[in-house]
């Protein structure tokens, strides 16, 4: 896979910080649209290409990014979950192809190691952990109180950064602030 590593370690030497262009409720993000538009012309020069496939498997899908080399057919390839949620106001279609979008950006971020927001999680004072320590267990939240934080983020109040690192959501809580 060397001709794959040193493609995709020129591309990212090249490749500037795709900015945030579009707003959500009280958040923006680098959508689809505009990552293509500053990755594409230096995938070419750099021979890479990818595809995002999704893959069904006992009634769960799968985003499949795959990252390769044009001249050689080396691959990386990952796979992520989509899980399925019923956002308000949409249909069982629009909200699985929300899902779909939100995943794609992030799964193909993450593979060409795309630097897509402000890297803050340095920012905190750092505490020593010794490795034998477990961390520390977050606590459940319930309906209500999780219904009165998503208004409270799409009134710009809170930050979805905040309820991750505060509660341990559960796989529907968690789809739910990914179509926020």
């Amino acid at each position: 896979m060397k001709h794959l590593f040193k493609a995709l370690a020129s591309f990212q030497q090249e490749v500037p910080v795709v900015h945030k262009a579009t707003q959500g409720y009280g958040y923006s993000y680098a959508d689809l649209p505009k990552i293509f538009e500053v990755i594409n012309p230096l995938l070419q020069k750099h021979g890479l290409g990818f595809t995002q496939l999704i893959n069904t498997n006992e009634e769960r899908h799968y985003l499949v990014t795959i990252l390769f080399h044009v001249e050689s057919g080396e691959s990386l390839e990952s796979s992520t979950l989509i899980p399925y949620v019923q956002l308000k106001g949409m249909n069982d279609f629009q909200s699985f192809g929300s899902g779909v979008t939100y995943f794609r950006r992030y799964a193909l971020s993450s593979a060409l190691g795309l630097v897509t927001d402000k890297d803050t999680d340095a920012g905190g004072e750092q505490v020593k952990v010794e490795k034998h320590e477990p961390k520390q267990k977050k606590n459940k939240i319930d309906d209500v109180r999780f219904s009165k934080a998503i208004e409270a983020i799409k009134n710009g109040e809170y930050d979805i950064d905040q309820l991750i690192e505060k509660f341990d959501l559960d796989a529907s809580q968690l789809a739910t602030i990914t179509k926020l």
